[in-house]
């Protein structure tokens, strides 16, 4: 039976946490904190790219707050879920009588971020007659708001995010090739959660002493079989399906060790194909998990795999595989 690690989420100076709230040593998210780190100081323009559920706000507001424009408004728009015919209002505002409905005046985003940073996640999902808008007030800060002939200049600073292929949408012709270069000054791809399987038991953690206190619930231990269970799963909504689930669970437990309720099933959960890097992956940590972790020999991973011990090596360090993983987790 293992015990829950809340200390792994105190932030010490030994560790490898940079930003507060954003937990996970795996290589690939400390990769994207480094570049965090780098980008936030600056005033550039910064795209976000990951699937639904891997963070992206998180890593905003880290990027904001990294930023000398930390004390001002960070203010945040979801394009997909602003209705087409009122996300120019939303985004520019509108005077009163702008429009058949408007019977105030109304301050937009942009206005409302002057000073700080305004993040528009899901900008692939913006129509292309506003793009060009949107293009403009990028390139010049400055816009006027609907019904007004009045131009405002704005100092913001801009953070978008998508979970979509904008490439893809520019050769669709979707997407507006210019504003696409306008946002991907600094590209940032956040890791699913299957790529960063080492975080799981840490978040975990999280998750259940946040929903634990939330509930007033003392839960400290995690069987080592669900915690591998948790490991293993694939997990196609990232860190929010987990949490999600961690809440669920927190909900049914009655005393203090973790009830796991049952796993979402994959097939009806799963949103994309498994990838041929995703499914190597899982074949390695299958087969060193077979043999307790020895990579060569008879009985080793690299036998059993049918590949050269010095191959398998390379191919474990590409993946990001660690034992400490599994250490850690059955030391817990």
């Amino acid at each position: 039976m293992a015990v829950l690690a809340t200390s792994y989420l105190k932030r010490r100076e030994n560790e490898n946490y940079r930003f507060e709230q954003i937990i996970g040593n795996a290589p690939t998210w400390q990769s994207v904190l480094e570049e965090v780190a780098l980008v936030g100081p600056t005033d550039s323009t910064v795209l976000i790219i990951g699937e639904t559920g891997t963070g992206k706000e998180l890593i905003a507001r880290a990027i904001h707050n990294a930023s000398s424009r930390s004390g001002c408004p960070f203010v945040r728009l979801n394009c997909a879920a602003i209705p087409f015919d009122l996300l120019e209002s939303e985004l520019f505002g509108h005077e009163k009588g702008a429009f058949t409905g408007a019977i105030t005046q109304r301050v937009g985003r942009f206005e409302a971020a002057d000073g700080g940073t305004l993040f528009l996640d899901e900008v692939g999902d913006i129509a292309l007659n506003l793009q060009a808008k949107l293009l403009r007030v990028l390139q010049e800060q400055e816009f006027e708001r609907l019904g007004s002939t009045y131009t405002r200049r704005v100092d913001i600073r801009v953070i978008a995010a998508t979970n979509q292929d904008l490439t893809a949408r520019v050769v669709e012709k979707q997407f507006r090739m210019d504003l696409y270069y306008r946002l991907n000054v600094f590209p940032i791809a956040l890791p699913p959660l299957r790529r960063r399987v080492e975080d799981v038991p840490l978040l975990v953690t999280h998750f259940v002493e946040k929903f634990g206190t939330r509930m007033s619930k003392r839960i400290s231990r995690i069987s080592d079989h669900a915690m591998d269970a948790l490991i293993r799963h694939n997990w196609p909504g990232n860190i929010r399906e987990l949490q999600n689930y961690i809440e669920r669970a927190v909900i049914l437990t009655k005393g203090d060790v973790l009830q796991m309720p049952p796993l979402p099933s994959l097939m009806l959960s799963k949103t994309e194909p498994t990838t041929l890097a995703d499914a190597e992956r899982n074949h390695i940590l299958k087969a060193l998990e077979e043999s307790n972790w020895i990579v060569g020999g008879k009985s080793g991973a690299a036998a059993r795999l049918g590949l050269a011990r010095t191959t398998l090596i390379a191919k474990i360090r590409k993946c990001g595989i660690s034992r400490e993983l599994f250490q850690t987790r059955l030391a817990m």
